[in-house]
């Protein structure tokens, strides 16, 4: 089973976008999940996640397997250069931070079970379907007395 965590980065501000009219201040900046749209495709054997990430490098992406979590980080670093020979900004819509998704794949998955690779913007994680085992159930006996 493959769940997305329900918590974003963004979890306190969405409770109060719902509460107050005022909406977010700066909105590329408070709503950056769009910055990493995902589908999820399903096989009869694996999940396929393709994380969109356009512009960043493979360097700047990090996977990892926490407690039956998937978690993606990537990080994008601002050019701290506001002047320059060629200008200086007036205006910058572009976000730069890091973003976080995170999903469950449960306990069963290890880290050398999951692949992926990076082309053109996409993160593409294959997660194999792992089966549940089913606790055995211990039988306990009651010590009867007399």
């Amino acid at each position: 089973m493959l769940v997305p965590s329900i918590f974003s980065n963004n979890f306190v501000d969405d409770i109060f976008d719902d509460v107050f009219p005022f909406g977010a201040y700066n909105a590329p900046a408070a709503d950056n999940r769009a910055a990493m749209n995902t589908d999820v495709k399903e096989f009869d054997d694996r999940y396929e996640l393709e994380f969109e990430l356009p512009g960043f490098k493979k360097e700047d992406i990090q996977a990892e397997l926490k407690d039956g979590y998937l978690i993606v980080n990537a990080k994008h670093q601002d050019n701290k250069d506001e002047k320059g020979k060629d200008g200086k900004y007036i205006r910058k819509e572009r976000y730069y931070g890091s973003y976080q998704r995170s999903f469950y794949v449960g306990d069963g998955v290890t880290q050398d079970d999951i692949k992926g690779g990076f082309e053109n913007g996409i993160l593409t994680l294959t997660v194999p379907k792992k089966e549940a085992k089913p606790a055995v159930e211990e039988r306990k006996y009651i010590s009867i007395e007399g």
